[in-house]
């Protein structure tokens, strides 16, 4: 079962780096972009041959993924009672609000469309700025051109009119300086979807909510062996 335990914490170290992400934009205004780029460009890997290529694969999956797999080794190591609030909450209703999108698979079918939609805008804007051909490249050789202000623009209303028509929605508590800036509300829905996706893959490799309450014995010796290999 080690193989499939490793591959249920690499899925909520997805997790837990988006609803990480959206707190600190929330609360800072601000992200480590190389962490931003990795979760925003997971929601295109949509054919991955291993868990480890959603986030980029596995030789760079201890950078790529450092900031989900840091707040996993947190709560492994130390009480849930220190952990942010904040990232926990998101975290758990992304897991619920993800039971309600299995429930509707008319709307997976419009969030995998529309981003496939998105890739090609994506590959457009780069080829726009770059001499390089980007276009039928693997997403992780160019993670950067998912985040342009427009494919990120999309991801948002994307969010929007989906995930946001269910009663239940994720409050963003933060700063207001910082949650009124519309390029912020549009990163931070976006990281959201990525939260999504990050859900969905925990669900793919056998994740389950019962799992969450033999969270550490079950997360520890995984992130152990994926963190030796950095």
């Amino acid at each position: 079962m080690s193989r499939q335990h490793d591959e249920q914490m690499i899925a909520l170290a997805g997790l837990f780096q988006s609803v990480s992400l959206v707190e600190q934009i929330a609360r800072r205004g601000m992200v480590a972009q190389n962490s931003y780029e990795t979760s925003i460009a997971s929601l295109f890997v949509s054919d991955p041959q291993l868990t480890e290529d959603v986030f980029g694969g596995v030789h760079d999956l201890p950078y790529n993924l450092g900031l989900g797999l840091k707040q996993l080794k947190e709560l492994v190591e130390n009480s849930s009672r220190r952990f942010n609030p904040e990232v926990m909450r998101y975290a758990l209703s992304l897991i619920q609000l993800e039971r309600k999108l299995d429930a509707r698979p008319e709307m997976l079918q419009e969030i995998g469309s529309r981003l496939d939609q998105l890739a090609e805008k994506a590959r457009y804007f780069a080829a726009e700025q770059q001499s390089g051909e980007t276009s039928g490249t693997a997403v992780f050789d160019h993670p950067s051109i998912y985040t342009h202000s427009n494919v990120i623009a999309g991801i948002a209303a994307l969010y929007q009119d989906t995930l946001s028509t269910f009663s239940q929605r994720i409050q963003v508590g933060g700063d207001p300086r910082y949650l009124q800036n519309s390029e912020n509300a549009a990163r931070i829905r976006a990281l959201l979807l990525a939260g999504i996706r990050a859900t969905i893959l925990w669900r793919q490799v056998g994740g389950k909510r019962w799992h969450l309450f033999f969270f550490r014995s079950r997360v520890r010796p995984s992130l152990k062996r994926v963190l030796e290999h950095q």
